[in-house]
């Protein structure tokens, strides 16, 4: 590969125009180099062409692209950003457990002088990225025979040693050369569709809902109770694993949204039966979803003005909003219009997810261990509690208790933590799945990049064409104390230490939350996710989303759907301009 010539200072210290013009760059160069595709191009999957593209998303994922059925389906392959030669498996004799990911766990991600906040956010925004994640990835359920054996110092008390981590769980269709590495399956779509809410399958999907008038089934203002054995206590819902009450908050008000989209669509047409009214709020749903996303949440964590404007150019293109509605798109371009309406492309490789954007989304120091409960109307604490009452079987109790409109106010004022070291939560730390499985998240997310050939940091930040360091004070910004314990924990050598932490690690961007490694990821696959679905493409038009719809999706943000389903809200949404940063607090006796 030639390499392409750096600019002498980075993105975000450039002038705005010049800057997005380097991460437009940047976009170009991943599109180029950094999509693989994990079936090769020896006919390992046959591209099968769609019989016909119905105006509707699938309910498996399957049927976006003219001439690949099969392409961003569940059950299909976790692609990669990283070359494929770079992303064999660690050995567990030689790599897979060194240093050790308990030792990286206890010494580098352990919350050690309390808890740090990142004041810019509040916990929706927390639970919004898991709520989104739960729509484009899963591994599914991990294996419990023959379970990595994590070994543990003489001081450590973990309860079990060694402490057993369950296996990823294999791609049940996996190739058999040993010149490629292994592979792992998507079990959700990998489309931008919403599939948490709805399923990645018609069963699960029409068990959601009502059957008539296209509506999901919310009884009493809230989500049915899940009905499979031992898993009462949370939301019926179209995913619902590592569920807790920020997931609840969320699952619910997109439920009722998508209801009161299917009103505004009957209303307009009277005469369309179930299926069509589902399908159509569906897909407006969706768009308001993935807007939210692109000009809200993601603004509000990288809270840059070139990363700023750069999403919304993403979503609307360069052109104020009144003169795009008078004019009307016209040419092929994304600049003056944004992806939205223009044609598809997939560049490079066929679309789906990747291992190492699952990566990059591993932020679980936004979480937090203790919790704030407040009332809406005075702003009073009404309780402190920890994370194991709002989650798992306790969610749906968590909510009765405490009720929808408290607990929106709380985590709508409510920090959650830095995505730096030393800021891993202890309750994930010491979990307890519903399973029976008692884990160390921290630990688990460090093996599993390990595990499923993931590079190391020096290595993944060189695939994404970052310049390389000259040693541990780089990487930590000229933190000396914080390059020691890189240092010790990694025995001297760099090119050991793991993706996360590095990117945990490196200095951020003004205004960013995460790291700007991390970022590179997002300026590729976050305009890959709209680019590459028709839906948001050639398929955006009033034709198939109807005009009603495509007026929902641009009158909608994040503070009118919270209003729209919580109208006791709107005092401490006065003057909120991103409903992912804190709200207006209120104080008790009076209004803050």
């Amino acid at each position: 590969m030639t390499p392409v010539p750096r600019p002498r200072r980075e993105w975000h210290s450039l002038p705005l125009p010049l800057a997005i013009l380097e991460i437009r760059r940047q976009r170009e160069l991943l599109r180029a180099h950094n999509l693989h595709d994990t079936y090769g191009a020896g006919g390992e999957r046959p591209r099968r062409p769609s019989p016909r593209l119905l105006p509707y998303r699938g309910y498996d994922g399957s049927g976006y692209d003219p001439e690949d059925v099969d392409m961003g389906r569940a059950g299909t392959r976790f692609d990669r950003n990283c070359a494929l030669p770079e992303t064999f498996p660690e050995e567990e004799e030689k790599g897979l457990y060194s240093p050790s990911p308990r030792e990286v766990s206890r010494r580098l991600l352990a919350r050690r002088s309390g808890f740090r906040p990142a004041p810019t956010l509040n916990m929706l925004a927390a639970a919004w990225i898991q709520f989104q994640n739960h729509g484009w990835f899963s591994h599914g359920d991990n294996r419990a025979d023959e379970p990595l054996d994590v070994p543990l110092e003489p001081d450590d008390d973990w309860p079990r040693c060694p402490m057993t981590v369950r296996r990823s769980r294999p791609d049940p269709v996996a190739h058999t050369d040993p010149t490629r590495p292994p592979t792992y399956e998507n079990t959700v779509t990998h489309w931008w569709d919403g599939s948490q809410i709805y399923g990645s399958d018609e069963e699960r999907c029409r068990a959601l809902r009502t059957g008539e008038r296209g509506r999901l089934a919310v009884e009493g203002g809230r989500l049915p109770d899940e009905t499979r054995p031992g898993l009462s206590g949370i939301d019926l819902t179209g995913f619902n694993d590592n569920y807790w009450v920020g997931l609840s908050l969320l699952h619910t008000l997109f439920a009722k949204e998508h209801n009161a989209i299917c009103d505004r669509i009957a209303a307009a047409h009277p005469t369309w039966d179930d299926e069509r009214l589902f399908h159509t709020a569906r897909l407006v749903n969706t768009a308001v979803m993935a807007k939210i996303h692109t000009v809200e949440w993601t603004p509000a964590v990288i809270a840059h003005p070139v990363t700023r404007a750069a999403m919304h150019i993403n979503w609307y293109g360069v052109l104020p909003a009144r003169l795009r509605r008078k004019v009307g798109r016209f040419g092929k371009g994304e600049a003056l219009f944004g992806i939205l309406g223009s044609p598809t492309d997939h560049h490079t490789a066929p679309f789906s997810m990747t291992e190492e954007f699952v990566t990059s989304y591993r932020l679980h120091p936004l979480i937090r261990d203790e919790y704030e409960v407040r009332s809406h109307r005075t702003g009073a604490l009404v309780e402190r509690t920890d994370f194991d009452a709002l989650q798992a079987l306790a969610t749906r109790e968590a909510v009765d208790r405490w009720g929808w409109s408290d607990l929106f106010y709380s985590f709508g004022v409510m920090n959650p933590g830095d995505i730096t070291l030393h800021n891993h939560p202890d309750c994930l730390r010491d979990l307890a799945r519903i399973s029976g499985e008692h884990m160390d998240l921290g630990t688990v997310d460090v093996l599993r990049d390990r595990e499923r050939g993931v590079p190391r940091y020096t290595a993944f930040r060189a695939a994404l064409h970052r310049p390389p360091l000259t040693g541990f004070e780089e990487l930590t910004g000229g933190d000396v104390a914080l390059a020691a314990e890189l240092r010790e924990v990694y025995d001297d050598r760099l090119d050991r230490v793991d993706t996360m932490v590095g990117m945990y690690a490196e200095p951020r961007p003004r205004g960013f939350a995460f790291s700007d490694t991390a970022f590179r990821i997002f300026v590729l696959m976050a305009s890959r996710r709209l680019k590459s679905d028709r839906f948001f493409t050639s398929d955006y038009r009033p034709e198939v989303y109807t005009p009603e719809g495509l007026e929902w999706i641009d009158r909608t943000g994040m503070v009118e759907v919270l209003r729209r389903h919580h109208p006791e809200l709107a005092p401490s949404l006065e003057g909120v301009r991103n409903a992912f940063a804190p709200w207006r607090m209120l104080r008790p006796g009076g209004i803050g």
